[in-house]
């Protein structure tokens, strides 16, 4: 995993650097300037994961994955959410059942 916490933390930064670019020249830019194209955008790229995953194609798999973490980085970036902020709600659930986790939500 220390190969994709590395490209992860690379590509965060760089989108950073999008901020404030000029959306005509940046695509990241566009979708930084509006959070709602950016979440419809991630929508996106989830349906076309389960798509590929349905499809049992591991290089399908592989690309729209990377489509739907670049998206994700983006919206998190978009809306001011921090990685850190979902590393916490991470954490929070280490050690603990998936099923009893969601149940505590309801």
């Amino acid at each position: 995993m220390s190969r994709l916490s590395e490209v992860l933390d690379r590509l965060a930064a760089t989108i950073e650097t999008r901020k404030g670019s000029d959306p005509a020249s940046s695509y990241t830019a566009q979708l930084l300037g509006d959070p709602v194209r950016a979440a419809k955008k991630l929508g996106e790229e989830a349906v076309e994961t389960v798509i590929a995953a349905g499809q049992r194609d591991p290089d399908a798999i592989a690309a729209e994955s990377a489509d739907l973490i670049y998206h994700w980085l983006v919206l998190l970036a978009a809306t001011g959410v921090s990685a850190d902020a979902v590393a916490e709600k991470l954490e929070a659930r280490e050690g603990r059942s998936g099923l009893d986790e969601k149940t505590s939500r309801s």
